[in-house]
């Protein structure tokens, strides 16, 4: 799938950092995952890119599940997967009826809008809580991050600023995340295989890829357990809004 040529040197080393990033992001980072996704589609599309990161990231989820099991329990993941399944269902339809760019501004005003809700937790918390516990907030926010997965693998800011609007610890945050992109992007196997964006050879470089994977979860989960709860959400909430804006206007 990556040329042979002198500049194929240089598409395999940004290769290598998105396989890296994709570790990280997976660690509790996602916001940095938005590197690879703008790596990966100047290299080989944007759709076409979609199918080549999607075995990368459930290597990344096998690396990370284990690693964070006990922080989390199945129950919350089931709350957000049904909307999830919905939201690719509109992801899948969205993919065949706009161009990318639009693609790309939907996305970004998604996390723009979910990183603004976190101004609003500041101002009245106590409101924001109640609504953000409510069964509506939960779907939308789920839908929306299935639609995300499906048409830019870009659910983890979305679901992360959703998460930290339930107050969750940043542990169990990362372990439910775990457990949700496990399944939904299993279940997305079939999807990228029927639109042949999965292939042998894609599949055979993303195993060659594999250790850049490991060792960027592996540093992600060093800096996950020496940053503080602040400064975590602090980060989360910044690469959000980084990435929203990036998508939307540029």
């Amino acid at each position: 799938m990556l040329p042979t040529t002198p500049d194929g040197v240089t598409a395999w080393l940004l290769v290598i950092i998105a396989a890296y990033c994709i570790g990280v992001s997976k660690a509790g980072f996602s916001g940095i995952s938005l590197i690879s996704v703008f790596i990966l589609a100047d290299l080989l599309g944007a759709k076409e890119s979609l199918g080549f990161a999607l075995p990368m990231l459930i290597i990344a989820d096998l690396l990370v599940y284990p690693a964070f099991r006990k922080y989390s329990s199945w129950k919350s993941v089931w709350r957000l997967t049904w909307p999830a399944l919905i939201g690719m269902a509109l992801g899948v339809w969205v993919l065949g009826s706009v161009d990318n760019n639009t693609m790309r501004k939907i996305i970004g005003a998604i996390i723009l809008t979910m990183t603004f809700t976190q101004l609003v937790k500041r101002i009245e918390p106590e409101k924001f809580f109640a609504i953000a516990c409510t069964k509506k907030f939960g779907f939308a926010c789920g839908t929306a991050g299935g639609m995300a997965t499906v048409l830019a693998n870009a659910a983890g800011p979305i679901m992360q600023i959703y998460m930290l609007s339930r107050r969750m610890d940043k542990m169990e945050l990362i372990g439910v995340g775990a457990r949700f992109f496990l399944i939904i992007n299993i279940l997305k196997l079939p999807l990228g295989a029927g639109l042949n964006l999965i292939t042998v050879e894609s599949i055979t470089t993303n195993i060659v890829l594999a250790p850049a994977i490991a060792v960027g979860v592996w540093s992600g989960h060093r800096l996950i357990t020496i940053i503080s709860q602040k400064a975590f959400e602090v980060t989360v909430i910044g690469f959000a809004v980084v990435a929203g804006i990036r998508l939307c206007f540029f």
